[in-house]
């Protein structure tokens, strides 16, 4: 299975033909394969990688760390669980080092941005700091490359 998910995770437009001729297995096992990983909630979602910048967005999207004091038996579950709710919340991770909590947040404007953070993420309970880091730019995202394809410069073939 963990083949089929790295090619749909890499590209979901593959079809099960495709998938089958790259990876040996037949056609039906692949469709079979990915019918049971939708159902299993191992497949989320289907959707497409944007670069916003060349769609002439001018949203504005932060990465905000969050240092949490746990709540007794729950952990970091119920904060988690009240900042996902927030529809500005596009991304929520539990990581490792000084910080607790990883929060991608999207907003029409800094100004946007920080008056989440300074409105609804900084007064949570048990949330006892943040550091927002504002995105400038996207070089690479889910292993896609965001850099403009250089042209090869190569000298002409001599006879």
């Amino acid at each position: 299975m963990q083949d089929i998910l790295k090619l749909l995770e890499r590209d979901a437009r593959l079809t099960p033909a495709q998938i089958a001729e790259r990876t040996g297995k037949p056609e039906q096992e692949v469709r079979e394969t990915i019918e049971r990983a939708e159902k299993q909630g191992i497949i989320r979602n289907y959707q497409a990688l944007i670069d916003w910048d060349r769609a002439g967005s001018e949203a504005v999207r932060a990465f905000i760390e969050v240092k949490v004091a746990p709540e007794r038996g729950i952990g970091f579950d119920a904060v988690a669980r009240r900042i996902m709710g927030f529809p500005e919340v596009d991304a929520l991770y539990l990581i490792s080092g000084d910080y607790d909590l990883h929060v991608v947040v999207e907003g029409a404007s800094m100004k946007e941005v920080a008056y989440f953070v300074a409105e609804k993420l900084a007064p949570l309970d048990h949330v006892q700091s943040t550091v927002t880091h504002f995105l400038l730019k996207s070089y690479k995202v889910s292993g896609h490359s965001f850099e403009a394809e250089e042209e090869v410069k190569r000298l002409p073939a001599a006879p």
